[in-house]
C-alpha cells in the first residue's frame, strides 16, 4: 500500500462529495435559510454519533454568526431536554439515514410541542424526512473509509452545508465584524474591533504629569516614579501643552544642559501627537506605528488630558497589527 496515495484517495473521495453537495443545492436550501432567519425562538441541532459531532459544531458556528442557537443531544432529550424546546423554535436535525432510533423517538414530541422540524439526511424515503416540515436530501456519494462504513464524506458534506446555512444567514441578518467582535471578546479579532483607548489606558494619580514652567529634574522624577517613558505638561486646567520621553531626556544630558536649572517649557515637545479615549486600541496602534511611537497622551475634544497609553499596553492586551 502506498500511504500517500491512499491518503489522497481521502481528499479526492470527499472533495467529489463536497462538488456533488454544492451541485444539488436548490430552492430548499433558500426556504431553509429564509426559516432559520425568520425564527423568533433559537436554532436547536440535533443528530447522534458523528452527525452529532457536525451538529455541534454547527451550533456553535451559528450561534458566533448571529443566529442563536445550540446542540441538543437526543438521547438526553428523552430524558426531559426536551423541554429546552418552544414552540417558536426551529429543531435541525441531522441523520444520513434518517432512521437513527434516537432521532426518529423524538419527532412525535418535537411535533407536538409545535417547534418547525428540519431535516439534512441522505434518504428521501427515511422517518425523519417523511415527518420533517422541511427536508434537505443529500446526494449520493461514496465515504472515503476504504470500507464504506465510516462516516466521512457525509460528515464533511454535511459540516460544509452547515457553514453554508451559518454564513448565508449571516449576511441575510447583515452581520457586521463589529458584530463579530462582540460574540468573540477574547479572541484576537474581538478585541481589536472592541477594546477603546479608554479600556487600557493608564487614568487619574497614575497619569505621568507635571505643571508648566517645573523644573527638567522633576519630569525626570515623574518619568521614573510612574515607569512609562514619558510625562506630560500641563497646565492648572489638565490642558496638555507639551510631552517629554525618557529619549528626549537622555537627549538633553547628552547636551550637557543643566538639568537642575532648565524648565521643561524650554525643552518639551510643544506640538506632541495625540489620541482620544473613544477610538479603537487597533487604531491608537496604527497611529503609534506609522509616526513611531512608543507612546501617547490622551486627551478629550479640550484637549485636557484623560490618561496615557503606550504600545505595550496595546501589545499585551494581545492586540496586533
Amino acid at each position: 500500500m502506498d500511504i500517500l496515495t491512499e491518503a489522497k484517495k481521502v481528499f479526492d473521495t470527499e472533495i467529489l462529495a463536497l462538488k456533488k453537495t454544492r451541485d444539488a443545492l436548490d430552492d430548499i436550501f433558500a426556504e431553509i435559510i429564509n426559516i432559520i432567519t425568520s425564527c423568533e425562538g433559537k436554532i436547536i441541532i440535533t443528530g447522534i454519533g458523528k452527525p452529532g459531532h457536525i451538529g455541534k459544531k454547527l451550533a456553535a458556528t451559528l450561534s458566533s454568526l448571529g443566529t442563536p442557537s445550540f446542540y441538543l443531544h437526543p438521547a438526553e432529550a428523552l430524558h426531559g431536554d426536551l423541554g429546552m424546546i418552544s414552540d417558536k423554535d426551529v429543531v435541525i436535525a441531522i441523520s444520513y439515514s434518517g432512521e437513527s432510533d434516537e432521532i426518529t423517538r423524538i419527532i412525535p414530541n418535537i411535533k407536538m410541542i409545535g417547534a418547525k422540524l428540519i431535516a439534512i439526511s441522505g434518504n428521501q424515503n427515511s422517518t425523519l424526512v417523511r415527518h420533517s416540515d422541511i427536508a434537505q436530501i443529500l446526494p449520493r456519494f461514496d465515504e472515503a473509509c476504504y470500507l464504506g462504513l465510516a462516516p466521512t464524506s457525509s460528515t464533511t458534506a454535511t459540516l460544509c452545508y452547515g457553514d453554508a446555512l451559518a454564513v448565508v444567514a449571516s449576511r441575510v441578518y447583515g452581520f457586521k465584524e463589529t458584530d463579530f467582535g462582540k460574540y468573540h471578546p477574547a479572541g484576537s479579532l474581538g478585541k481589536k474591533l472592541i477594546l477603546k483607548v479608554d479600556d487600557l489606558m493608564v487614568k487619574g494619580d497614575a497619569i505621568p504629569m507635571i505643571s508648566k514652567g517645573s523644573l527638567l529634574t522633576e519630569a525626570i522624577i515623574e518619568i521614573g516614579k510612574k515607569g512609562l517613558g514619558v510625562v506630560s505638561i500641563v497646565d492648572n486646567d489638565g490642558y496638555l501643552f507639551g510631552i517629554l520621553t525618557d529619549g528626549d531626556i537622555r537627549r538633553i544630558i547628552a547636551k550637557k544642559i543643566d538639568v537642575y536649572s532648565v524648565d521643561v517649557d524650554s525643552v518639551m515637545t510643544t506640538t506632541p501627537k495625540y489620541v482620544s479615549k473613544e477610538i479603537l486600541a487597533i487604531d491608537a496602534l496604527k497611529f503609534m506605528q506609522k509616526y513611531s511611537l512608543n507612546c501617547l497622551p490622551v486627551v478629550d475634544d479640550k484637549k485636557r488630558i484623560n490618561g496615557t497609553i503606550t504600545l505595550q499596553m496595546i501589545v499585551k492586551a494581545g492586540i496586533i497589527l
